[in-house]
């Protein structure tokens, strides 16, 4: 490798480990800001080195680009992921095609009867500014094969089928007009491709189907503007060598010089991505949960199994209060409207997060946690409880080891009387009934970084005749 200059392929390869001041950037025009117009700053960040830089140097300059270029990403939070193809005409789950061996003639053929109206995505947009957003992420090609914007490597594709023009570019328009940042997703695994299956056993097919997959991704990097998102997924049946991952990273970095990527194609990239859980991961590596609303990450007519808002609440909270993002999915039905119960859902999340919000884009990472009815984030010394149960006149925290200045109850801005030993923080005289749905949230002003240690409290509480 060339000392002189930290390549696009390091980047990649590194692990995804931030900066942790970038973990805790509060909302602010960042994560707005020139959202169209590609900056020269990792170019500035990629140039002449000194001679002789040592391998931390290198890493340490990696680790500034991607604090850098992920700015904008740690002060969202949350963020819409859009499934959307010929599988939403037939209403049985993204999957479809192979859960039930759907003949590859039968099923193109549903490729022209999608025809979705005109500029569905902005309602997706405006939905997902509603619901306090800040980017959106959606599939430009799923496992299906199919291709929702032009591209000349394939006739399989939205504007030479049923739709007739760019579902993606429809899309990005519509994302900018709301001021939101752009995510493609890219399923590198294709059901359709003829060398989707034997690349992972005949080398010629491998090459053939490699070129046609960089050759549409190059497509989504280079014909829209600045993207700030590259979402890939299920890498089968191949692993990073065979897919030629670093040179694919390279390409993708050499068009967009601020993106971001997942990890999803064999290499670490710039954050994990767990799915349908919480988890974080390791200390300093970014992470976003992903996650449907009901059991489909497609449209499925039959699956009702909804998440309610408090649900979902609770997710994005867990997610930040561990530094990570919420990556919420919405299944549009063929002709791209939204189901009317994630609409609703996501609607009453908007409602909460106009009143809450603060809590969440301004977070720290929150290391309290433990309760029965309540989880927390927290923002310097303000430790915010949210509680999703609502128990009565009275709350407690066990084991809180900094002293409580004041609480209030976050939504109204009243005072909460409270009284603290060391062992327990015991808030009282509150309202029956819940003053906030479907989480009601209180604000503790502390007199130092909230830490909550419950196995103390375990140890010394007074036992029975102790």
């Amino acid at each position: 490798m060339d000392k002189k200059k930290i390549s696009r392929r390091t980047l990649l390869r590194q692990s995804g480990a931030t900066l942790a001041a970038a973990a805790a950037i509060p909302l602010s025009s960042a994560i707005f800001a020139d959202a169209q117009q590609p900056s020269s700053t990792l170019a500035g960040v990629q140039s002449a080195a000194p001679p002789g830089q040592n391998g931390q140097e290198e890493q340490a300059a990696e680790a500034a680009s991607r604090a850098r270029r992920m700015q904008w990403w740690h002060a969202a939070k949350f963020g819409m992921f859009i499934h959307w193809g010929v599988y939403s005409t037939i209403e049985r789950h993204e999957w479809v095609m192979e859960n039930e061996a759907i003949p590859i003639e039968e099923y193109m053929a549903h490729a022209k009867l999608f025809k979705p109206k005109p500029n569905a995505p902005r309602a997706w947009a405006r939905l997902a500014r509603e619901a306090g957003q800040r980017y959106m992420v959606m599939t430009t090609k799923h496992h299906e094969g199919f291709c929702n914007f032009n591209t000349q490597h394939t006739t399989y594709c939205a504007p030479k089928q049923g739709p007739g023009r760019d579902l993606v570019h429809e899309y990005v328009e519509a994302a900018r007009a709301e001021g939101l940042r752009v995510g493609f997703y890219y399923s590198l695994m294709d059901w359709h491709h003829p060398d989707g299956a034997r690349c992972e056993t005949d080398e010629d097919a491998r090459k053939r189907f490699v070129e046609y997959t960089h050759g549409l991704i190059h497509d989504i990097m280079s014909n829209y503007g600045k993207i700030d998102v590259l979402w890939y997924d299920v890498a089968w049946p191949l692993n990073a060598d065979q897919w030629e991952s670093e040179r694919m990273n390279q390409m993708v970095f050499q068009l967009q010089p601020d993106i971001i990527v997942n990890n999803r194609n064999k290499l670490l990239g710039d954050f994990s991505t767990p799915e349908q859980h919480v988890q974080a991961a390791e200390a300093g590596r970014a992470w976003e949960t992903c996650m449907t609303l009901n059991d489909s990450w497609g449209y499925q007519a039959a699956d009702d199994n909804w998440k309610s808002a408090k649900t979902v609440i609770r997710n994005l909270v867990s997610c930040v209060r561990d530094g990570g993002n919420y990556l919420l999915n919405i299944g549009p039905k063929p002709d791209g409207s939204v189901p009317e119960p994630e609409v609703n859902v996501l609607r009453e999340v908007g409602q909460w997060m106009k009143r809450n919000g603060q809590t969440i884009y301004e977070s720290d990472l929150c290391q309290v946690r433990r309760s029965s009815y309540a989880t927390f984030t927290r923002t310097g010394n303000t430790l915010y409880m949210h509680v999703y149960f609502w128990p009565g006149d009275y709350v407690a925290i066990s084991g809180l080891m900094t002293g409580v200045k004041s609480a209030r109850l976050l939504g109204d801005g009243r005072k909460v009387n409270f009284t603290q030993n060391r062992f327990q923080v015991k808030l009282v005289g509150l309202p029956r009934e819940a003053p906030d749905h479907p989480v009601t949230t209180i604000a503790l002003e502390c007199e130092s970084e909230p830490i909550q240690d419950t196995l103390f409290v375990r140890r010394n509480k007074p036992r029975d005749g102790v």
